[in-house]
């Protein structure tokens, strides 16, 4: 029983560093049109890693007797591929890939002399999977006769993208001018978009190594920790209350570190430039 008091104490102070970092993370400005946030529900990759971790939990009390281990365990199954993983970049790059290759397209289609929004319609087929959704909801908003301009705010504010602002605002400024010379602006701005996907890639890359280097890392460490436990009495000592502190403190701060490397790796997106109209009516 005694033992058990150290084992929440811990189980506490890991929960506060975890509730600190969460706390600690960026956030960004809700854009004008704020939607209703809601709790997303965990992933089937996420339940079946919780389950393991459960069971490798039990397992390791059972043989270490690590009151700690029933929390300790879960926690850094679920947790450490997320502080080791990429935060989604090749999601970003992609949409940003989707972006170049839409805005071409819309350019090749508007130089056979049609309008904006029949040239809109046009790319709905060959609209990149990444943002499908997005163009699909702008070409629906057209055929539901939107004014162009709100539809393509509308359209902004679903991307939440800089580079879709900017295409955006090419867009607005083409349906309020109606003018020529279109098509070779977004020309110009789609071999921009695909440098920035370019660069964007190769710090991808470089920010790999070192994740890669703290994966094989934590592998090593988890694998002697466990070859330890099972076989020799090294953590022996770790089975008292202060042990189990300072065991404690000890995977805090390999936590603290790895969470401290992922924000170093972490970009800041660029701002946003256009929003839409507010209640009052202005514009942005």
């Amino acid at each position: 029983m005694t033992a058990l008091v150290p084992a929440v104490a811990g189980a506490l102070i890991v929960a506060g560093a975890i509730g600190l970092v969460l706390g600690l993370k960026p956030s960004q400005a809700p854009p004008p049109r704020s939607r209703p946030t809601r709790l997303k529900p965990l992933s089937q990759r996420s339940k079946r890693l919780l389950m393991v971790g459960v069971v490798g939990g039990v397992l390791a009390w059972l043989v270490t007797g690590w009151a700690l281990a029933l929390l300790a365990v879960p926690v850094a199954v679920v947790g450490v591929p997320v502080l080791l993983s990429n935060s989604g970049a090749e999601a970003r790059i992609g949409r940003l890939e989707a972006m170049e290759e839409w805005t071409r397209s819309l350019s090749g289609v508007l130089t056979v002399g049609i309008g904006l929004e029949q040239a809109l319609v046009a790319t709905q087929r060959s609209t990149p999977a990444a943002i499908r959704p997005e163009v699909g909801r702008l070409i629906a908003r057209l055929r539901s006769r939107w004014d162009t301009e709100d539809a393509v705010r509308a359209f902004a504010d679903e991307l939440d993208d800089a580079t879709g602002d900017l295409v955006a605002a090419n867009l607005i400024l083409a349906a309020r001018r109606r003018g020529a010379g279109l098509a070779q602006v977004l020309e110009s701005l789609a071999e921009s978009v695909s440098a920035d996907v370019r660069a964007r890639r190769q710090i991808e890359a470089d920010r790999a190594k070192p994740r890669a280097t703290a994966r094989w890392v934590t592998i090593i460490s988890v694998g002697v920790l466990v070859v330890l436990a099972i076989s020799g009495t090294y953590v022996e000592p770790y089975r008292s209350p202060l042990g189990q502190v300072i065991l404690v403190t000890l995977l805090t701060a390999y936590v603290a570190t790895l969470v401290w490397m992922k924000r170093m790796a972490i970009g800041k997106p660029l701002a946003r430039f256009l929003s839409a109209p507010d209640a009052a009516g202005g514009t942005s």
